[in-house]
Parts: C-alpha cells; sequence; structure tokens
C-alpha cells in the first residue's frame, strides 16, 4: 500500500462521500474545502455536505422507485451520507429528508474525527497540482471560475452550464392552519413519518389563475451577460419558468391536487394546493415543495403570500438561483471517472453531470473506491449496468457519444437516476398465475423486477470483489 494520500478538492456530499470510502479502506486522504475562505452563491455555512436546495433525498421505496433503490445500495457500501441522512431525517411522506443542518454538522463531524481523513480550508485555484497524484475534483456545481477555465484550457472543451433554483422555507408557525392542513399524497407513510407529514395550502380556480398571471407578470432577477444563453434544468425548473410554459402545467406539476382532501371542506376539490415540507427537526422550518424561483425577494414575498393559508408567511429563507456547471463527461471521463486528457485527476458529484444529493453522492462513493483501489494496486470490477450505480455511471461515462459521432446534435444533460438509465428484462413479468400484466400492475411488477434484478446483482458484484481482494 502506498503511503501517499489521495487528495480531494470540494467538501459537498460527494467531496465527503469519496474521502469517507477512501479513509475507511485505510487509506490516508486530504479534503480541501474553500468555505469559509471564499464563499458561494448559495452556501450560508461553514459545515461539509452542506444541503443548498431542497432538504429532500427523494424516495426511499427500493422496490418501487430507482432512487431508492440507490438509497438501498449506498447503505449497503457503507455510505456515510446515507448513514447522517438516516439519523437525521424528518417526516416528509415517502420521501427520506433530513434536518438540513444536523445532517451536515453529522457528515462533518465523522470526518474531522477520521484518524485517516485531513481537512483543509483552502481555496485551489485552478487544476489540482501535479505533485499531488491522485486527486478528485468534487467542486460541485458552484466550481470556481478559475478551475473551470482551466478544465476547459486543459481539455479543448467547452464545459456547459445550467441553471439550478432554491425553494423559499416558510416559518411554520406562521402558516394559518384554518386553511392549511397536513396530509401527505395518499396518506403515505415514509421512513420517520405518519402519513400526515405535508402541509397543504388549497387554491380553487380563481386564486389559482390570480396565482399563475401573478407568477408571469412578476419581476424576476435579471440575467447577467454570460449567463443569457444558459438552459435550466428540467428537473429544477423555476416556478415562474413552468408558470410560462401555459396555465395549466403548475397543478399538472408541484401544484397537482391529487391524493389529498382538505378537511376544512371536504366536498370540495381544490384546483391545485401547494405542499410545504419540514425542513428541521424541531418542525420549525418548512420549505414550498418545487417553489425554485427567480423572483426577487420582494416579489416573492408579495406573491407567494396571496396563497391561502400564507397570507402572513414569515420566510426564514427566500428562493435564489444559481450558476451550475458541469462537464461533457461521456467525451471527457473514462469508466472509472478519470480525466482522459489528466488520467491521476477523476470527477465526482455534479460536475460529472447528475442531477441530486444522492446521485452526485453516489458518484463521490464511487471516485473514492476507483481511487483507493488504483492506490492500492487492487483491481476494482465495473458495476453492473442493471444497478443503480452502474446505470448512473453509464449515463455520466457513456451515453450518448454514439449518437453525436453520426452527427446528432449534443444530447447529454444533468439527469437523476431513473429506470430509464436501467437495462431492460430479459423478460416482462407475470402475474402469479403467469397471465400477462397490464395498466398500473405491470408498472409495479416492472419496477419490482428491476430492483430486485440490481440488488442481485450488486450482492454478487460486492461477492466478487471479496473474492479478488482475498486472492490479491
Amino acid at each position: 500500500m502506498t503511503d501517499t494520500a489521495i487528495h480531494i478538492v470540494g467538501g459537498g456530499l460527494a467531496g465527503s462521500e469519496a474521502a469517507w470510502q477512501i479513509a475507511e479502506a485505510g487509506h490516508p486522504v486530504v479534503l480541501h474545502e474553500m468555505r469559509p475562505v471564499r464563499g458561494t452563491e448559495a452556501h450560508h455555512g461553514q459545515d461539509l455536505a452542506e444541503l443548498v436546495c431542497s432538504n429532500s433525498f427523494r424516495s426511499d421505496d427500493a422496490n418501487g422507485n430507482a432512487v431508492g433503490l440507490l438509497h438501498q445500495e449506498m447503505r449497503t457500501l457503507g455510505s456515510l451520507i446515507l448513514t447522517c441522512a438516516d439519523a437525521h431525517q424528518v417526516p416528509a411522506g415517502g420521501a427520506l429528508a433530513v434536518d438540513r443542518n444536523g445532517f451536515a454538522a453529522a457528515v462533518t463531524a465523522a470526518l474531522e474525527a477520521h484518524p485517516l481523513v485531513t481537512l483543509v480550508r483552502e481555496e485551489v485555484e485552478g487544476l489540482p497540482p501535479e505533485e499531488w497524484g491522485r486527486t478528485i475534483v468534487a467542486t460541485g456545481p458552484l466550481t470556481a471560475p478559475s478551475l473551470a477555465q482551466a478544465i476547459r484550457d486543459l481539455t479543448g472543451a467547452e464545459s456547459l452550464a445550467f441553471f439550478d433554483a432554491i425553494a423559499p422555507i416558510v416559518h411554520r408557525d406562521s402558516i394559518d392552519m384554518d386553511k392549511a392542513w397536513f396530509q401527505s399524497r395518499y396518506d403515505k407513510v415514509g421512513p420517520g413519518g405518519t402519513g400526515a407529514d405535508y402541509i397543504n395550502c388549497p387554491l380553487d380556480r380563481d386564486q389559482y389563475d390570480a396565482f399563475i398571471q401573478a407568477l408571469v407578470d412578476g419581476e424576476k432577477i435579471g440575467f447577467k451577460e454570460w449567463e443569457a444563453s444558459t438552459p435550466y434544468f428540467d428537473g429544477c425548473l423555476p416556478i415562474e419558468v413552468m408558470a410560462e410554459r401555459g396555465p395549466e402545467t403548475l397543478r399538472h406539476g408541484p401544484m397537482k391536487p391529487v391524493g389529498l382532501t382538505n378537511p376544512h371542506n371536504p366536498t370540495v376539490k381544490a384546483c391545485a394546493i401547494v405542499q410545504l415540507r419540514q425542513d428541521n427537526a424541531l418542525g420549525t422550518l418548512y420549505n414550498m415543495v418545487g417553489f425554485q424561483t427567480k423572483l426577487t425577494y420582494s416579489e416573492q414575498v408579495r406573491v407567494f403570500r396571496t396563497i391561502p393559508g400564507l397570507e402572513n408567511a414569515e420566510f426564514a429563507r427566500l428562493g435564489g438561483l444559481h450558476r451550475n456547471t458541469y462537464l461533457d463527461s461521456p467525451r471527457l471521463l473514462d469508466a472509472t471517472l478519470r480525466l482522459k486528457a489528466r488520467p491521476s485527476l477523476r470527477f465526482a458529484g455534479q460536475i460529472t453531470g447528475c442531477e441530486g444529493y444522492v446521485e452526485s453522492a453516489a458518484i463521490g462513493l464511487m471516485a473514492g473506491r476507483f481511487a483507493v483501489a488504483e492506490a492500492q494496486g487492487r483491481t476494482l470490477a465495473p458495476l453492473p449496468a442493471t444497478t443503480a450505480l452502474g446505470a448512473l455511471i453509464g449515463h455520466i461515462t457513456g451515453g450518448h457519444i454514439a449518437a453525436e459521432d453520426a452527427g446528432a446534435p449534443r444530447s447529454f444533460q444533468p439527469m437523476n437516476v431513473n429506470f430509464g438509465l436501467f437495462p431492460p428484462l430479459d423478460h416482462a413479468p407475470k402475474g402469479e398465475a403467469g397471465q400477462r400484466l397490464r395498466g398500473p400492475e405491470k408498472s409495479v411488477a416492472k419496477k419490482k423486477a428491476l430492483t430486485d434484478r440490481g440488488r442481485a446483482d450488486l450482492a454478487a458484484w460486492i461477492g466478487a470483489d471479496a473474492a479478488r481482494m482475498a486472492a490479491e
């Protein structure tokens, strides 16, 4: 085993997870985090793995949801991020949501206490020095301009960018519960939840139409010159952009009224419903689900207080928008996340073109494992593409190249893990009597078959890796 430490640039979710995986494998790691020496447009504190947007890790359903399966795979592989998330979860229906401050503090404490982790608070300007050797760049979507430019200079390829928006957070005691009520959609009970985990604010047709018009007409923060041609990521669109796509868009998106019944007026169906999700362990803060925005602060207060139940809302944090940068990873990275132009560098997290907290941490987990295996002279076989981890890495490192080489326009975009990234099943699932399934029953069976296959293939991969390590 070499005594040379592996360096990691960036102490977000991906960098923190990578550092943990390397240290737990018995290898020294130096984690470089620029905060508080240099801040970002979105971060507020100094802790590692700070959550800057939602506090949700999304669905925890390992049988019917791709991100739920990813949760399970990461837990199986000893993820620090999932361990701390589980320890600091707050009620959120079928989702895994966390107390953001408790979560980040726990990640920071675990890494600071690990004897093989050295935390250095400094900004790494430009590319990491060659003498560092094996290095993981996990600077996230808020990569410093100097580093982004150095990557472009090295690769000869322009990195791409998109916008990511932050939803407002409301003080719980400022919400009018004579108009709002607690309920999870379809009363679904999730980790740490009761089936009544969201605060729901109903709008009738006139209120909804007026709200949509206010969003469209509201004053927005202007674009800087270099931002003007940067596309949004469809998975995190500002609410006013969704409103501009059509008056019915929001009531079929984050404001959909299905699976909810207003106990104050149970015979009347709402036209649309705004949901708020618990944001801290005390239950004193709730974030507005799907309400990322580029409205000015004053307009956010004015417009969001037209929502029934939020007329007197006090905001702990208003929404915002920041520029996210990511690589053209299928062209620039190899199958183990190494930069082809400089193989001593690996990349991890959202800068690689994955989207979401869990996905970022997952890529950090595998970047750490790839790096430490290489440093220790071990062979780490590729993950099966049938696993959530393998499917996600496949999207990042292998997606879309064939179409581009054939002359089609580049289509690589940030993406959450989803079943569309998994190889298809060999056989369509059948019913208990062998009958052909249709409709929702078919969808449920297919997802169960995909997750069962993923779990089995990950178990086989782990077994084979253990046998290989014993032989080496």
